[in-house]
């Protein structure tokens, strides 16, 4: 697993690069899109208004920030946030290219202490960011503690506990060791202390409630999709990490078989989804709440 200096220096072109380097160009492209709605969604439901000052915490490469601070058209502040300042570098050096130079901010500080006054901001919004911390309490907490008096959170965050698996999608005539393959899945894609599968919408429903909201709303939503698998694709769905600290999919089964056979069970996975069409089902949910 990389240490925090590998992380930091790797996340950005991760964010670009690394986490889409399984799709075809037509699925990058639906990625894209996709990521536009998501953004879309979460602004709407911040309905930002001129003069206020927006907090996006663990920005990224900006998705939302941009478009927020096009919406304050001049006025206010928005805070670029996130707690890896390569990420916040990036973000600078393309606001300089457009020759933008005043209305933001940036804050090198992580969402579960956010370097903030109390009742200091209006709108405070994030893309996937709860799903990498595993005690969320504390960074809600956070966020309500930084928002003002008739503020609103918005988010979107991705349920992966409850994807499609893989055993779900193969036949399991075709998969040597299926059943144990199988439950061990079952078993890490339900892990409480991992934090990409530690959560879902009534969790964190209460979470936000602990924190002090209690007006807003939590809405999950069903993305499907169906496409052609090929065997480089399903190479890099065990390859690739999800995030730059989070172990592959492959490194997941090696907890619990040995090399030879994770390797063969990959092989299998290959071997039986090359030429299917496959349909898989992501859950995610939008969150508006208000302080």
């Amino acid at each position: 697993m990389a240490n925090n200096r590998d992380i930091c220096e790797n996340w950005t072109q991760w964010l670009l690069e690394t986490r889409f380097a399984f799709l075809t160009p037509e699925m990058k492209q639906q990625t894209i899109n996709w990521l536009q709605l998501v953004r879309d969604n979460v602004l709407l439901r911040a309905n930002i208004k001129e003069g206020e000052t927006v907090l996006d915490i663990g920005t990224g490469t900006g998705l939302l920030a941009f478009k927020a601070l096009e919406q304050l058209n001049g006025t206010g502040t928005m805070i670029f946030s996130d707690k890896f300042k390569d990420c916040l570098d990036s973000c600078e050096e393309f606001l300089k290219k457009q020759g933008i130079t005043n209305g933001y901010k940036m804050l090198n500080s992580p969402a579960e202490s956010l370097d903030l006054p109390d009742n200091s901001v209006d709108k405070a919004m994030c893309r996937s960011v709860l799903v990498h911390i595993v005690d969320k309490q504390p960074a809600l907490n956070e966020i309500y503690r930084v928002l003002k008096k008739g503020g609103h959170f918005c988010c979107f965050e991705p349920i992966i506990r409850s994807n499609t698996r893989y055993w779900e999608l193969t036949n399991p005539e075709n998969i040597r060791n299926f059943e144990k393959f199988k439950q061990a899945e079952n078993e890490f894609m339900s892990d409480e202390n991992d934090s990409m599968c530690n959560f879902d919408e009534h969790s964190l429903a209460k979470n936000l409630e602990i924190a002090g909201f209690d007006d807003g709303t939590v809405d999950s939503d069903v993305i499907p999709s169906t496409y052609t698998a090929n065997s480089e694709m399903v190479d890099k769905w065990f390859t690739t990490p999800p995030s730059p600290d989070r172990p592959t999919m492959k490194e997941r089964f090696l907890q619990y078989f040995d090399e030879q056979t994770v390797n063969d069970y990959v092989e299998d996975v290959k071997k039986d989804l090359n030429g299917k069409q496959i349909s898989v089902c992501s859950r995610s949910l939008y969150v508006n709440v208000i302080k």
